[in-house]
């Protein structure tokens, strides 16, 4: 009998470790927001008390490359300029504000809400109204922001006129006491933390993107660069040039295969744009250009993960913890363009 009481309370040990590495999470329900977000939702009908708002051992990953830093500037201008033209708008909004609209209207104040909208807003049909006008329709719906994105999982998501609620419905279920994800749709890192302020570990559509300077700095001294940069330009072929762990994209080889091209051959500029291969040579070129871009860019995420663990030995709190991030993106980044280089040696393109 004591042996078989010890073997049960082994089992019961065993089974309770298990419970807690699955469930590691740290309820929010307690907290006062939370407290009044769910009395705010049960006052108008929301009455589940199995969903609750949770911490859970998260690893998303946040950093600013190139690309992303150039359209984060590009949308906070666009923010600042939002705030600047409507001062006139503001000021018309004082009977309804108990303080001046300059210091309740603030430009701080215009970019949390947008951020707010930007981040958190859904898309549903709205019925027509001499009110509302343009196409966008959007909507924020309490709790639902707090459900957070992984890429591999199925969902349905909608309005749904019936019970007048809007609905997300996991395709393949939720197991008890585990965390209740939304899939945001098949966006990479970098699109993710530009919309929506955060990546995913292990995203199957991560990418590293290839701004059109660098491929200048490479081709330097080219013939006729310019001349093609702005053909490209043009066609809109310096747009989403990508490389991925399996190569570089087909955009991207396009632009190196023009770019690639002897300066005779300008007639065939057009042809290569659709899609038709020169002569071997060239492919030759284009594929040792890519290598050569490829290595560039795993030089300077380099750089950039020493620079890193420089800061993170000076930083504590939420510095650090943003440094953190950075450098899991970076690392995923390194690892993306190692396996581009090793595919373009063991491939021709």
């Amino acid at each position: 009998m004591k042996g078989r009481s010890r073997r049960v309370g082994r089992t019961a040990r065993k089974r309770k470790r298990k419970r807690e590495q699955s469930v590691r999470s740290v309820s929010l329900s307690h907290q006062l927001q939370y407290v009044r977000l769910v009395r705010f939702l049960h006052r108008r009908g929301f009455s589940s008390t199995l969903l609750q708002p949770a911490l859970f051992s998260d690893e998303v990953v946040d950093v600013l490359p190139a690309g992303v830093r150039r359209r984060g500037l590009e949308q906070r201008e666009a923010v600042r300029e939002m705030h600047s033209s409507n001062q006139e708008f503001f000021r018309t909004l004082q009977p309804v504000l108990s303080r001046p609209p300059e210091d309740v209207l603030t430009y701080e104040a215009l970019r949390w809400a947008w951020c707010s909208v930007n981040t958190r807003s859904v898309f549903m049909p709205r019925p027509s109204s001499c009110f509302l006008s343009g196409p966008d329709s959007y909507a924020l719906a309490p709790f639902l922001d707090l459900l957070n994105h992984r890429p591999d999982v199925q969902v349905k998501a909608g309005f749904n006129d019936q019970t007048k609620c809007y609905e997300i419905r996991s395709v393949c279920g939720t197991p008890c006491y585990e965390q209740a994800y939304i899939n945001y749709g098949s966006h990479d890192n970098q699109r993710l933390l530009l919309e929506y302020g955060f990546v995913a570990m292990n995203n199957p559509h991560s990418v590293v993107y290839v701004e059109p300077d660098l491929l200048c700095d490479i081709l330097r001294g080219e013939k006729s660069l310019d001349q093609k940069m702005k053909f490209l330009r043009e066609n809109q072929f310096l747009e989403n040039l990508t490389v991925s762990s399996e190569g570089p994209s087909w955009r991207l080889m396009v632009a190196l295969r023009l770019l690639s091209l002897p300066q005779t051959l300008y007639h065939l500029w057009r042809s290569v744009l659709l899609g038709q291969v020169v002569d071997e040579k060239t492919e030759v070129r284009s594929s040792q250009t890519a290598r050569t871009l490829c290595q560039q860019l795993l030089k300077d995420t380099h750089i950039a993960l020493d620079k890193i663990s420089q800061l993170l030995g000076q930083y504590g709190g939420p510095v650090r913890e943003q440094l953190e991030v950075v450098r899991a993106l970076r690392q995923e980044e390194r690892w993306i363009l190692e396996s581009c280089v090793t595919a373009l040696k063991d491939s021709v393109i």
